[in-house]
């Protein structure tokens, strides 16, 4: 009588036989991967952001005291206000120029498409504290313009106001054009067939669609041009820097002055980045880009 053939079993491993099935039959564990690494550098990072922090709250040097005086006085409320106000009015008027710029760009007219493409580059050649000193001192090339002395013509709100439109003009106009190139050709073709005429296309079709690429630049640029009014200072327009500045240079506490138009800016600039987020997820409806 010939001898059973013996069975080999390999031992399973502990981890796999601990948490085997009531029939004996081995199941795998799934054990996370340790990010040690990552931890460490999340933990030094929170410690070290802990330490810049106490060191600004506990440094006497920023003067925190000062900063709350000053925070919501009136010179400083009015030099915000301003700044509002000079940032919603050029977005608009910006934005508007650069819309036509835009499909004067696109257009089939080889004329136009020159001038729109010659505004772009000359504006986004030139520095914008040199635009402003340029329209600040118009009055030293044009003494007169059709029997109008443009000596004491343009104060330097509206200076600031032609200068900062016709700047952010020349980006809104690639903004809306890169905008308006995203959508589908399909889209104008089918507008074509209902027979909408151009104007008609652009507004109720190319925009709306065109809305979802314009909408992220745009908001930069909103961000972007609030902190940029503060250049306006240099030509004495009282904006929030220009409002602060007058306090320093009376008091001569500069960091905490300082300090009042930073906590501003970054209060604005955040509500700002919030309604950006919201607009964005509007025009994001139905498409892939929605969260």
């Amino acid at each position: 009588m010939s001898a059973q053939p013996e069975t080999l079993h390999s031992p399973a491993p502990a981890s796999l036989t601990s948490l085997g099935k009531h029939d004996g039959t081995p199941v795998l564990r799934i054990v996370p991967v340790r990010r040690t690494g990552q931890w460490t550098a999340a933990v030094a990072v929170l410690v070290l952001l802990a330490l810049a922090l106490s060191s600004v709250v506990r440094n006497d040097a920023f003067q925190w005291e000062v900063v709350g005086a000053y925070f919501t006085t009136d010179s400083v409320l009015r030099g915000l206000g301003l700044t509002l106000w000079l940032t919603a009015l050029v977005m608009v008027l910006g934005f508007a120029l650069g819309t036509v710029l835009a499909v004067l760009r696109l257009s089939t007219n080889h004329v136009l498409k020159a001038v729109s493409w010659g505004y772009v580059w000359l504006f986004r050649s030139t520095p914008i504290l040199v635009q402003l000193l340029f329209w600040f001192n118009i009055g030293a090339l044009y003494p007169q313009i059709l029997g109008v002395s443009t000596v004491n013509l343009l104060g330097p709100v509206t200076v600031a106001v032609i200068g900062l439109t016709l700047h952010e003009a020349a980006y809104a106009a690639e903004v809306v054009r890169g905008g308006i190139l995203s959508v589908e050709r399909g889209q104008l073709e089918a507008a074509q067939s209902l027979g909408l005429g151009p104007w008609r296309r652009l507004r109720r079709i190319v925009l709306p669609q065109a809305m979802r690429s314009i909408v992220p630049p745009a908001g930069n640029m909103l961000i972007g041009t609030l902190k940029g009014t503060s250049i306006v200072s240099i030509i004495a327009v009282q904006d929030l820097l220009y409002s602060v500045q007058l306090v320093y240079h009376r008091t001569y506490q500069v960091i905490p002055l300082l300090l009042v138009a930073t906590l501003w800016y970054v209060a604005v600039t955040s509500l700002l980045s919030i309604g950006q987020h919201y607009i964005e997820r509007h025009y994001a409806r139905g498409t892939a880009g929605t969260r």
